[in-house]
């Protein structure tokens, strides 16, 4: 049995980018694709997050867009 050992761990609802934004945690962004994945963003703490977007370090970034990742 393969088991993979992540890294990182995914924000995916509300709760998590509130825990990630009140510890400032640096929150990189990811573009997923079937080709595989890349870095968009290096990151940094979140500065604002909405149903549509997450604010970082200026610039925002659509949820249904992006993955959002954060150090285990």
């Amino acid at each position: 049995m393969n088991r993979v050992n992540y890294t990182y761990r995914v924000l995916k609802n509300d709760i998590d980018f509130f825990a990630a934004a009140l510890s400032q945690e640096r929150v990189s962004v990811w573009q997923v694709l079937e080709e595989g994945e890349k870095l968009m963003d290096y990151g940094g703490p979140i500065e604002e997050y909405s149903p549509l977007s997450i604010k970082i370090m200026g610039g925002r970034y659509f949820r249904e867009l992006y993955e959002f990742r954060t150090k285990k």
